[in-house]
């Protein structure tokens, strides 16, 4: 994992000084996890060029503590991208300098310098829009390099990794304060135990920037890694004259129900529809949020079906699988997901490390992605997807079609995806945006029906579309819902 920092203030190596790390010599640094080497590509009066080199050891964090998860023995990450283990090194060996101290040139500590870093490779879910929502606010000239997923197949599209070049004219300490936070920010994971001390850490790093950041909410919640009474605690303390409303309380938590879910501002209280009333008298609460209420009305939904065997397609992190649990009739789930990252937090969500043997019989998660037959999703009773088809690029629904609906086949299947008619109802969303970066489309009523009946016909099917959320007379409810029940009549060969 490489970062470089570069400047052509003159003369460019006083950023020696600054660093503490002489240009003339190569410098090596144990760390817990591995090892951190600086030395300089250039020095020059014109430029200079600091590089540090972060070299993980791979078969520590199999084998170390914490790192239980089978997927880690077979993909991980983690000793070439940005993470916190950059943050971790920052701090380590660039530690003077971070906190805006040099005593043989103490000008150039508030000086502002023409400055420039490069991270080779940095994870982002959110692809280049949150990278530039994240450090343009700050002053940031940024540019981005995303890469393929294989460049021996350039088709199969591009991968969640990025070089990223950041310029600016500001004090050293503020670049690296502002990638110390943001790294494992991009990350959304860190590779230690998440405390009170995380909260203390971010305050400090964020005084001056962070309270005045139009996405601090995000910042807080991915830095101190989905813990939203930390969030709470640190934004609190970050802007103590800003009182948090329902809505911005609901912000955070709606935040918690995605690694790859949708992001967005939250709704109260909605009225009883048909599949959702029975949810509704279940849980006993006054305000429910949107996701929440997707969920409850989905699971009420093939509750009444009396289905044995399910399917959560797109599962994520895990919070349907959560309550899927939790109903003894299931006798078997199964979360599929394309995201690794999603379903390492969704083994921890689930605690299936000390789940007891009979409990942990009942589900199962697996790898794969939507758009390949995969017969492990065959001889299910009923499949969720909840907020996952927005995710992918219009040309390939046809293939995830045939996969759930003429080869998977199962007797119910339940949709939903947001209505985009009921954008207008946000206000911090500008006109034509989605209310996620990842969202490849979102589809009014309208072209949800159309989509939906020529599903089910094609495939021998029924549907009954279904609003959840609080219902606008002119633009609806903020998502909408689809019951597929299958035709028992129809034989498997009549499909189109």
């Amino acid at each position: 994992m490489l970062l470089t920092i570069s400047t052509t203030y003159q003369p460019a190596t006083e950023l020696g000084y600054l660093l503490h790390k002489n240009p003339a010599r190569l410098q090596t640094f144990d760390l817990n996890f591995g090892q951190a080497h600086v030395f300089y590509p250039e020095a020059t009066e014109q430029r200079c060029t600091a590089a540090l080199l972060l070299d993980v050891d791979a078969v520590q964090l199999v084998r170390g503590k914490g790192n239980a998860s089978s997927l880690d023995q077979y993909v991980n990450d983690r000793p070439y991208v940005a993470s916190s283990f950059l943050s971790v090194a920052l701090a380590d060996v660039f530690g003077t300098a971070l906190n805006g101290r040099c005593k043989q040139r103490p000008e150039l500590v508030t000086t502002s310098l023409p400055l420039q870093a490069q991270i080779a490779v940095v994870p982002c879910l959110g692809g280049e829009a949150w990278l530039r929502r994240l450090f343009e606010p700050l002053g940031y000239t940024v540019e981005v390099v995303q890469h393929l997923l294989d460049e021996l197949h350039p088709e199969w599209g591009l991968s969640p990794y990025f070089t990223v070049t950041l310029s600016a004219e500001c004090r050293l300490s503020e670049l690296l304060t502002h990638l110390y936070v943001l790294i494992p920010v991009l990350d959304n994971s860190k590779h230690y135990w998440i405390g009170d001390d995380e909260v203390n850490k971010l305050l400090m790093r964020g005084q001056g920037w962070l309270e005045k950041h139009p996405e601090r909410r995000r910042i807080a919640y991915n830095y101190l890694r989905h813990k939203q009474s930390l969030t709470r605690d640190a934004l609190e303390r970050l802007v103590p004259e800003e009182e948090q409303n329902d809505d911005e309380a609901s912000e955070i938590e709606a935040v918690d129900e995605q690694a790859s879910e949708e992001s967005k501002t939250t709704e109260a209280q909605f009225p009883p529809a048909a599949p959702v009333e029975a949810a509704q008298k279940q849980k006993k609460e006054k305000s429910v949020r949107l996701h929440e209420q997707r969920l409850l009305a989905a699971l009420e939904v093939v509750r009444q079906r009396g289905a044995k065997r399910v399917l959560d397609l797109g599962c994520g992190e895990g919070r349907l699988l959560k309550k899927l649990l939790q109903e003894k009739s299931f006798e078997h789930i199964l979360g599929l997901d394309v995201s690794y990252r999603a379903l390492e937090l969704a083994q921890k969500r689930l605690h299936l490390e000390r789940m007891p043997s009979r409990q942990r019989e009942r589900i199962t998660l697996v790898h794969g992605a939507l758009t390949y037959r995969d017969q492990r999703l065959e001889g299910y009773d009923a499949a969720f997807v909840i907020e996952v088809i927005e995710h992918m690029d219009q040309p390939r629904l046809r293939a995830f079609e045939r996969v759930l609906f003429e080869f998977a086949h199962p007797q119910t299947v339940v949709i939903t995806t947001p209505n985009a008619e009921y954008n207008v109802k946000y206000e911090t969303l500008d006109a034509g945006k989605f209310r996620h970066q990842d969202h490849r489309f979102e589809w009014t009523r309208a072209q949800f029906q159309d989509w939906s009946q020529q599903l089910a016909e094609r495939f021998g099917y029924q549907v009954q579309l279904s609003p959840i959320g609080p219902e606008d007379a002119e633009v609806g409810a903020p998502s909408q819902m689809g019951i597929f029940s299958r035709h028992e009549s129809l034989d498997r060969s009549e499909v189109v």
